[in-house]
C-alpha cells in the first residue's frame, strides 16, 4: 500500500511543476512592466476604507466583522458598504491603488474607532478573504493574543496552499505580531525611502521586506491627506507590488513570489 498523500506523484496524476517561466534574469519588466494590476483581487483587513476618497475611487465590495455575544462563534459578518471609522485602511487601500490602479479592492472592517479590535475579529475577517477567494491580503494589523496562534496559524496555511499571499505589517513595538511572524507570510517593516517603487529584502526576519513608511503622505478619511509613520504604511506598497505581479503572472506560489520580490529588491545588487 502507498504511504498516504503519495498519490499526487503517481505518473497519470503528476502535473508540472510551477515554473517562473523565464530564460533570463527577473527584472522590473518582466514584473511588473505595463500591468496596473487589474483583475487581482485585494482585500485590506483594517478600520474600512473610505470608497468614495480621491485616492480609492471605488471598491469591489465590503464586509463588516463585529463582535456579537449572542453568535456561536462570537462575531457577526455582514457583507455590506462600509466606511472608514479611523483612517488606516483607507491610508492603507490608497497605497495599493497608486501601486495597482486597476485592481479590485475589498474592504474587510474589524477594527473599531479606536483603531482596536479583537483576535477574533481579525480571525473571522481573515478566514472571509480566504473563503471568497481573494489574491492578496493586506494586514496592517497584528495580534499578541497567542490564545489564537493555532488559528492564525491554520489560516496562513489555508492562504498558502491556495496561493494567496498574505502581506503583515509587523507590530510597531517589539512584541510578538502574530500572523506577521509566520513563515508563509510577508512580514513587512518601514524604511525612510520615498520612492514607492523602492523596497528591501531582509534575510534575517522577522521583518522579510522593507518599504516605505516613515513621514509618508497617505489618504485619510474624511477625504483628507496626512502624514504618517508606521509599520502600516510599509505593508500595502508590498501589497502594491505583488498585485501587480499577479497581474501580470497569475498562479504564482507564495515562495516563488517572495523569489521574484528578492530579485526585484534594491539591495538585490
Amino acid at each position: 500500500m502507498r504511504p498516504a498523500w503519495s498519490e499526487a506523484f503517481v505518473a497519470s496524476q503528476l502535473g508540472r511543476a510551477p515554473t517562473l517561466g523565464i530564460d533570463g534574469a527577473i527584472t522590473p519588466e518582466w514584473a511588473w512592466g505595463g500591468s496596473t494590476g487589474p483583475g487581482v483581487r485585494v482585500a485590506v483587513v483594517d478600520s474600512g476604507v473610505d470608497a468614495d476618497h480621491p485616492a480609492i475611487g471605488g471598491l469591489s465590495g465590503g464586509v463588516v466583522v463585529e463582535p456579537d455575544a449572542e453568535s456561536p462563534d462570537g462575531v457577526t459578518v455582514r457583507e455590506e458598504a462600509h466606511g472608514d471609522l479611523y483612517g488606516h485602511g483607507t491610508a492603507c487601500a490608497g497605497i495599493i491603488r497608486a501601486l495597482a490602479p486597476d485592481c479590485e479592492i475589498y474592504s474587510i472592517r474589524v477594527l473599531g474607532a479606536n483603531l482596536r479590535g479583537r483576535a477574533s475579529c481579525f480571525a473571522h475577517g481573515l478566514d472571509w478573504a480566504i473563503e471568497h477567494d481573494m489574491q492578496v491580503v493586506n494586514l496592517s494589523l497584528t495580534t499578541t493574543n497567542e490564545d489564537w496562534l493555532l488559528s492564525f496559524f491554520d489560516l496562513a496555511d489555508q492562504a498558502l496552499r491556495k496561493r494567496i499571499m498574505l502581506v503583515c505589517a509587523l507590530s510597531n513595538e517589539p512584541k510578538t505580531s502574530i500572523p506577521a511572524e509566520m513563515g508563509s507570510v510577508f512580514s513587512v517593516a518601514a524604511t525612510d525611502a520615498t520612492d514607492p517603487a523602492v523596497f528591501y529584502a531582509n534575510g534575517a526576519p522577522p521583518a522579510e521586506w522593507g518599504a516605505p513608511g516613515i513621514d509618508i503622505d497617505v489618504a485619510w478619511k474624511d477625504h483628507a491627506t496626512i502624514s504618517a509613520t508606521g509599520n502600516s504604511f510599509a505593508a500595502p506598497h508590498i501589497a502594491g507590488h505583488i498585485t501587480r505581479i499577479l497581474a501580470k503572472h497569475p498562479g504564482l506560489t507564495c515562495w516563488q513570489m517572495k523569489t521574484v520580490l528578492a530579485e526585484l529588491a534594491a539591495n538585490r545588487t
